[in-house]
């Protein structure tokens, strides 16, 4: 039986699909967890579309939402605006 690499982004089809992932990522990863999620919602969205909205280059942002990158909180904003999400603070319970 042959198997197939599971990618999360196959399954973001919609807007509530792709803030339940990354509502879910944001309360329970990390920093590292985080970029990735954006990038696998960049990857579902079309890298090429997150590219021309942000005006970054297709590479760069392959590069800046990759395993291990460290990307500047201004990319990070661009690409949440062009995926069509917002950041809200919310009061924490003590």
């Amino acid at each position: 039986m042959e198997t197939t690499r599971f990618e999360i982004a196959d399954y973001l089809h919609s807007k509530e699909m792709i803030a339940e992932y990354l509502n879910t990522v944001l309360e329970e990863g990390n920093n590292a967890d985080v970029i990735n999620a954006i990038g696998h919602i960049a990857k579902a969205i079309g890298m090429t579309k997150i590219a021309e909205e942000t005006g970054l280059s297709r590479t760069s942002l392959y590069k800046a939402l990759s395993d291990g990158a460290k990307p500047q909180f201004a990319t990070i904003m661009k690409v949440l605006k062009a995926i069509g999400g917002q950041i809200q603070v919310n009061p924490t319970s003590a």
